[in-house]
């Protein structure tokens, strides 16, 4: 698993904070970092981004973007409105294929969810997912409405034949409701594939070394993590 995709169900679920406790337990499980930004938009030139907030959790990891925009908009949008070239598919997949090289593991964070338009010409994330035959990492929230948002994200995938890895549940409320509760054993089943994470709401804002420390309990072997998916349904089934 060279390039992995990470993708939300849509925006504010907690793609970026996902992204970063994988390769925090990446890290830590010894393999070199790398952090792609598909297209970075709502930030200034001299602002950070979500790239480097990974790094700023994660810790050692080499970070990149393919082209940030000023406003927070989908980026197509957000080209146009800038009067700048938008971000092609192949442009993503040319530079996660070059930090491939040098690294055992790129992480690709698109923006927002996997359909969101890069360009004029209706590019989006899965379609350089497919440029890169790459796997793909599904985010998606905890509660009421993440069943329908994580089914549509993955028919897309298994229509375009691309491998869903599994859904991580980027936000993990202290105090979960029903649907929520519900939800960890529902969502693997409309996903058709595994949950392989739960990271706690408000992990972004913890230090980095606590972060670092645990983010591999947040996530399955498949992610270079400990948690195990059965445990913490029993633990939190209606």
């Amino acid at each position: 698993m060279p390039v992995l995709v990470i993708t939300g169900t849509g925006t504010e679920v907690g793609k970026t904070v996902t992204t970063a406790a994988v390769a925090a337990a990446a890290v830590a499980a010894g393999r070199s970092v790398a952090v792609l930004k598909a297209a970075q938009t709502g930030v200034a030139p001299d602002e950070l981004g979500d790239a480097e907030e990974v790094a700023r959790l994660a810790g050692t990891v080499t970070t990149a973007e393919v082209a940030r925009y000023p406003e927070p908009l989908a980026p197509a949008t957000a080209a146009r409105r800038a009067g700048r070239p938008p971000v092609r598919p192949h442009e993503i997949a040319d530079a996660a294929a070059k930090l491939a090289a040098e690294h055992d593991l790129v992480l690709v964070e698109g923006a927002g969810g996997l359909l969101v338009r890069f360009d004029e010409t209706g590019g989006t994330l899965a379609d350089a997912a497919e440029l890169m035959a790459a796997p793909v990492l599904v985010v998606a929230s905890a509660g009421l409405g993440t069943l329908n948002t994580t089914e549509l994200t993955a028919r897309e995938l298994r229509g375009r034949r691309l491998d869903l890895l599994g859904v991580v549940i980027g936000s993990w409320p202290e105090a979960p409701d029903l649907a929520s509760r519900c939800n960890v054993a529902d969502l693997p089943e409309v996903a058709g594939s595994p949950l392989l994470g739960a990271v706690p709401a408000g992990a972004g804002a913890l230090a980095p070394a606590d972060f670092r420390g645990a983010a591999p309990g947040w996530l399955a072997p498949r992610l270079f993590g400990t948690w195990d998916a059965e445990g913490f349904r029993g633990r939190v089934a209606p």
